[in-house]
């Protein structure tokens, strides 16, 4: 099926496509509960099963681990530190999934697969969490704890158990309760054969932005700014450091150093509400929660689509018209010309539909001229089975930035967002900026150069596996937070700056109007409402190379004699 003849199916066909999958996943005509959706809260049903929520997926090279990578899926948003006396467990009958796709057939490769499990000794005795001080992570006074079992599956083979009752680092309950977090979230962290490094457990959402993009984009006037909607609030991580050869191509990641990777979680396909009892292992499951690139849902797709968007495969992504029509036309651009009078950029976007669906690549005919993170560009890929599809793309093989930048390729840095995401890559300011043509222009846009005055987690990142900051402690609405946990508890290093991953940049924002330098003279944009979408950014510097090369390469893009896309090609 050609983009085209996609794009023209009739809207009757595509609400028919769209029931299927709702029917298909049990969501229609079911009691609140399984959803379909991720990201924070963004579509309609799963507001009412936030265990499952996917709210953000990160993947890049470990810095202080050559040859290996790091994933990490974070679920559960806006967990108030007192949300007692449950607090937020993993869901016991769901499956949570990390994909990664090394052949660009859009179809899972690797297949990584955590389920939960609960141990809960409280009964008919007390309603609390902890009886007393909690030293250790099987300490007799941590009432409710869970475990988790991992199993992998490669190439579709039958799924093999890596690692099975492995802890879970509990709901931080406070300082009294849980004197020695660090020492908890180390217990927790465990080491496999085959250099697999494993953690899951409750950690400070590592999400920055200001979220009141939805009061007419920033208060129509650009006045509600620099508020950090997330800060204080804690998600349930999932984080896995694997070997590059694992989950590339052959296991040759010097010819095939391009992934895709995308996260799901999935429901029963009959849920008692209420029920305690765990999934089983052959249980028949539905995805209800998926999640790659940071808030597509949220802004990309319509809301009559947002609950049916996730329950998806990517594979079939570019078979449904009206998501393709939100990337080569996105909505806020529209409103950003008719609120604040900037105008948008020309339609169709069709470097967005590279950006957003191969990855950036030259072997697609799209308008930017450059090698980067499609798998396309894997020398052993088969170009015959390529599918648009929307997930994370990361080339391995693009070094460790010393000094990373938070604006990413957009600042020079290519294994910034959306090259990979890195927990401090400020995407929000990034697809601000895309979004309104800083890439066809290759300035930055004057009238939105502050951003959201958003730029860095309100909390530092940890230097090593999982990264992510400690669980905050104080109340949300008191302002008080103790996130970093080291410092408060123990001086641990995981109160220190984070590395190239994850660090907090620390150059100077590029000033209004300045040109950027290595900009990209692209279409430029980005799919997305005040800038919260995954397509549409980059500013890609120009770099030399050979069109095969694994690599970031190209004699660099835009201007007149830039090549046109072709995106039916793969479809």
């Amino acid at each position: 099926m050609t983009r085209t003849s996609a794009i023209r199916r009739p809207v009757a066909a595509v609400l028919a496509t769209a029931a299927s999958v709702l029917l298909a996943a049990g969501l229609v005509g079911a009691t609140p509960g399984p959803a379909s959706a991720s990201s924070h809260r963004e579509a309609p049903l799963i507001a009412g099963d936030p265990e499952v929520d996917n709210t953000d997926v990160y993947a890049f090279v470990s810095p202080e681990r050559p040859g290996y990578v790091t994933f990490i899926a974070n679920f559960s948003p806006f967990q108030e530190p007192n949300g007692g006396p449950n607090f937020y467990p993993f869901a016991s009958d769901a499956a949570y999934n990390i994909y990664v796709d090394s052949d660009g057939d859009a179809k899972p490769d690797a297949t990584f697969r955590f389920t939960f499990k609960d141990v809960d000794k409280r009964g008919g005795n007390t309603f609390l969490y902890t009886n007393g001080p909690v030293t250790s992570i099987d300490d007799e006074n941590l009432l409710f704890r869970q475990t988790y079992t991992l199993q992998s599956s490669f190439h579709g083979e039958p799924f093999r158990t890596r690692v099975a009752d492995a802890p879970v680092a509990p709901s931080r309950v406070g300082n009294a309760a849980m004197p020695d977090y660090t020492k908890l979230r180390d217990q927790a962290t465990t080491t496999l054969s085959g250099g697999w490094k494993i953690f899951a457990g409750q950690a400070d959402d590592p999400f920055f932005l200001d979220l009141r993009v939805f009061d007419l984009l920033y208060g129509g006037d650009l006045s509600e700014v620099g508020q950090d909607t997330l800060a204080g609030y804690n998600v349930n991580t999932i984080a896995l450091q694997v070997p590059f050869k694992d989950v590339t191509l052959n296991g040759d990641v010097k010819r095939n150093p391009v992934i895709g990777l995308w996260s799901t979680a999935d429901r029963a396909k009959v849920r008692i509400t209420g029920s305690a009892a765990p999934l089983s292992p052959d249980a028949g499951r539905v995805q209800v929660s998926r999640l790659g690139n940071p808030l597509v849902n949220e802004v990309v797709v319509p809301a009559g689509l947002k609950d049916a968007f996730n329950a998806l495969s990517p594979d079939k992504d570019a078979s449904i018209p009206q998501v393709v029509n939100r990337v080569t036309d996105p909505e806020v651009p529209h409103l950003i010309q008719s609120i604040y009078k900037i105008p948008a950029p020309a339609t169709p976007r069709n470097d967005l539909f590279e950006i957003f669906l191969t990855g950036l690549t030259t072997k697609a005919n799209g308008p930017i001229k450059v090698n980067l993170n499609s798998q396309l560009n894997n020398a052993d890929v088969k170009a015959a089975t390529f599918r648009p599809s929307e997930m994370l793309r990361l080339n391995l093989s693009t070094p460790v930035t010393a000094k990373p930048n938070r604006l990413g390729v957009l600042g020079g840095d290519l294994q910034g967002f959306p090259n990979g995401r890195r927990l401090t890559d400020d995407v929000v300011d990034i697809e601000l900026q895309a979004l309104e043509g800083a890439a066809q222009t290759g300035k930055l846009v004057d009238a939105l150069a502050a951003g959201d005055k958003v730029d860095a987690n309100d909390h530092p990142f940890g230097d090593t596996f999982p990264y992510v900051a400690m669980p905050n402690t104080g109340a949300v609405n008191g302002g008080g937070t103790a996130g970093m946990s080291g410092a408060a508890d123990d001086g641990h290093s995981d109160a220190s700056a984070a590395p190239a991953s994850s660090a907090v940049n620390a150059e100077p924002r590029q000033s209004s109007g300045e040109s950027v330098p290595g900009m990209v003279m692209t279409a430029g944009g980005a799919a997305g409402a005040g800038g919260l979408i995954v397509g549409g950014m980059w500013w890609w510097r120009r770099r030399r190379g050979s069109a095969n090369a694994p690599a970031a390469s190209g004699p660099g893009f835009g201007g007149p004699d830039a090549g046109r896309p072709d995106p039916t090609q793969f479809l």
